[in-house]
């Protein structure tokens, strides 16, 4: 294969970027480049999928293009600088670079007094103010850092991968200005590696003809320079082979590519692959051995944050549709994890934690977290796990971590040398990487005791602080913490207090919003359905018919999570919603507040620690469920469903404890509505107000109506024909 003529490959170049149209007839890079012109994007991105759909070009090219992408670029640059258009809107002037170009040009600095002195030459990357990159193709599978082989070697690669580790963005010098000191001229030296020789002497044609060596001073101010990060890719879990650890490569950003990536982010990038020789000591002890990096020309992330999420025009009418859905609260959490039999009441609780409320920060600078923290405590064989792995999955930002196999420092940060610099640095932990996310922490209850307290700080002030070897900071870590674990004996024991069994610090236990306990009871009914139900998924790897559909079949098709696709769409628009809770309402929570305060007073053994972070949970559920209804203000139905979400968490401790004082369901509702008269000192009791009373301790409408047909017959109330409400017939 012979040479390519880069004059002709660049008037290929110039004709598609000239002549290629977008999807409406447009001039797509003429646009692209009349922006860059105006100064309002910097970065012109040369798509492969462009190219090859351009009916003018060969393969070949495209081939010669994706095989030696770094030459490309710069020819594909030459020709931006033929095609540059005026600029047709004013600008925001550079000080520096402006001023310094416009008076190298008024001086004719270019190629020196006789304009033949090659080092006198202005490089034509000192002019440019944009940068090339091209885009690998958008259907090509990524390759994982494993399959990239020494034949990639100065290709265009694309490769998927989590990222580890991010440096400091970093100035990197791409052209060295000196000035001589005898001769008065500019030299430029272009660096294109890592390491670069400064001059010293000035080679300009004046200097040699009168022998003088002239002294050369580098001048930063008119030098140009690019922002550069060094970051660390990772291979993902499943692309590792058995029994081997994951590799990791070295990916080089360059500027408008910084910045864009944070640790433990997954992402799909295409760059160069290139060689990296070493240099001094090493370069003598690795003999011909070159270490390998990418170059970076595209990043893509695998998961997008709330706040990044743009709703195409189709998912914006789903959603306008579902928010008008009076039942959507039920759907979506129903379309959590379908494959797990039940626990509606959970779900509802994990769709809220995605949720979230907003924070809150005081005019003194205090800040109140808007993140729920819910633990899952049970019997085994529960699902606890599963549903954290689902929730990680459904989460734009989750980590998961297991309670053994995390340490205080894993958690939180640890102190380490970076080996390029060989100075003390802080590596985020487990808390620290799921900022503004998730962390899932499962067995829980395993962890040792010195490690659970470094989550103590995280979970309400949401920072880590760190004093270690010699580095004295405070670390974000604004994350929602999801915990499974198993009671004290690995089972719930009935005959102990649930103080003994739960067995976790009441510290720890009063900044958890939910403590949720599910109990594995043998039940015939529930026991066959969910026999049937687990039987179903094993066979058709799907969950049964949930009896309605989130989304339309086609668009459930684009998504890799069928149904969580809809519900990341709908939390990403409804967490943009700032609820607040309304004067009237005051005083309706802070009496059930307070009336959660004296029924633990009054019990024997509390099931739970109440104290006034119970009220802040409250507020933060109820502003949760009202941003799901698309709502400005918070309703008395959010508060209800609030405080029925914190009494069913206990549901399974109420029906044993309900079993154990001989009570049936039908005389508790009685009982619980007479002692509800008694407190109002009223004779009535309206219907909602002892549906919502009832419900709180879990007992259903069915069993409610029940309960006022039994009793009305024995003559014991009188029930209004239309509106069910109660009448006491005797005080």
């Amino acid at each position: 294969m012979k040479a390519p003529d880069f004059a002709a490959e660049r008037a290929l170049a110039k004709d598609f970027l000239t002549n290629f149209t977008g999807p409406h007839g447009e001039p797509k890079y003429m646009n692209l480049l009349q922006d860059v012109a105006n100064r309002k994007i910097r970065a012109v991105q040369i798509e492969l999928d462009d190219l090859f759909h351009y009916k003018d070009l060969d393969e070949e090219f495209l081939q010669r293009v994706t095989e030696n992408t770094r030459r490309y670029i710069g020819i594909f640059a030459e020709a931006i600088d033929e095609l540059m258009p005026e600029p047709t809107e004013a600008y925001t002037v550079d000080e520096d670079r402006d001023i310094l170009m416009t008076q190298r040009v008024d001086e004719g600095v270019d190629g020196g007094a006789d304009g033949t002195d090659p080092l006198q030459r202005m490089p034509p990357e000192i002019k440019r103010f944009f940068e090339v990159y091209i885009k690998a193709f958008s259907k090509v599978t990524p390759l994982t850092i494993r399959q990239v082989k020494a034949s990639n070697i100065g290709q265009l690669v694309k490769i998927s991968g989590i990222v580890t580790r991010c440096s400091d963005v970093k100035p990197l010098m791409q052209v060295a200005v000196y000035t001589c000191e005898e001769c008065g001229f500019e030299i430029y030296q272009e660096v294109t590696s890592r390491v670069f020789m400064p001059l010293f002497e000035c080679p300009s044609q004046r200097c040699k003809l009168n022998k003088a060596k002239g002294n050369l001073i580098l001048q930063l101010r008119a030098s140009k320079f690019l922002k550069f990060q060094e970051v660390k890719l990772q291979e993902l879990a499943e692309h590792v082979p058995k029994g081997h650890i994951p590799r990791s490569l070295t990916v080089h950003l360059r500027g408008e590519l910084t910045r864009k990536v944070a640790p433990g982010d997954v992402v799909e990038m295409s760059g160069i692959f290139l060689p990296m020789p070493y240099y001094g000591f090493r370069a003598m002890r690795a003999g011909l051995v070159a270490d390998t990096y990418l170059e970076a020309m595209s990043i893509t992330h695998f998961k997008k944050k709330y706040e990044e999420y743009e709703l195409k025009g189709d998912e914006q009418e789903q959603i306008d549709r579902l928010a008008e859905d009076g039942d959507i609260y039920n759907k979506l959490a129903k379309s959590l994890a379908p494959e797990i039999f039940g626990h509606e009441d959970v779900k509802k609780a994990l769709l809220l934690l995605l949720v979230g409320a907003p924070h809150r920060k005081l005019a003194d600078g205090m800040k109140i977290r808007g993140d729920l923290h819910i633990c899952l405590m049970g019997d085994p064989g529960v699902a606890k796990s599963q549903l954290l792995k689902h929730i990680i999955n459904v989460a734009p930002r989750g980590v998961y971590t297991t309670g053994r196999g995390s340490s205080g420092v894993g958690l939180t940060a640890a102190v380490q040398k970076d080996p390029v610099t060989n100075e003390f640095v802080l590596e985020g932990g487990a808390l620290v990487l799921a900022d503004m996310g998730i962390c899932a922490i499962d067995e829980f209850d395993k962890m040792e005791e010195s490690d659970r307290t470094a989550i103590h700080e995280v979970m309400e002030q949401q920072t880590v602080s760190i004093a270690k070897a010699g580095i004295t900071t405070s670390l974000n870590a604004r994350t929602a913490i999801l915990a499974a674990a198993n009671p004290a004996w690995g089972r719930y024991d009935m005959r102990r207090t649930p103080a003994e069994n739960i067995n976790l610090p009441p510290a720890l236990l009063s900044r958890f919003d939910l403590l949720w306990l599910i109990l594995d009871r043998a039940d015939m009914e529930s026991d066959l359905e969910m026999a049937r139900h687990v039987v179903h998924v094993h066979q058709n790897l799907e969950s049964p018919a949930l009896g309605f559909t989130p989304l339309e079949p086609s668009v459930l098709r684009q998504a890799h999570y069928s149904y969580s696709c809809i519900v990341l769409a709908y939390i990403s628009a409804a967490r943009r919603v700032i609820p607040s809770v309304p004067r009237e309402l005051e005083e309706y929570i802070a009496t059930a507040y307070s009336s959660i305060r004296q029924e633990e007073a009054k019990s024997n053994a509390p099931h739970s620690y109440t104290t006034i972070r119970t009220l802040l949970s409250i507020l933060r559920i109820s502003i949760a469920l009202a941003r799901l209804r698309f709502s400005e203000t918070v309703a008395q139905s959010d508060v209800d469903e609030a405080l029925r979400l914190m009494q069913m968490s206990k549901y399974s401790l109420y029906s044993d404890d309900r079993q154990r004082s001989g009570l049936d369901a039908i005389s508790d509702i009685y009982s619980i509505l007479r002692d509800e008269a008694a407190r109002t000192n009223s004779m009535d009791v309206r219907y909602a107000h002892a549906l919502n009373l009832i419900s709180r301790k879990g007992y259903s409408e069915a069993q409610l109506k029940e309960c006022l047909e039994e009793y009305a017959s024995l003559n014991v109330w009188q029930i209004h024909p239309n509106t069910f409400d109660i009448h006491f017939i005797d005080a």
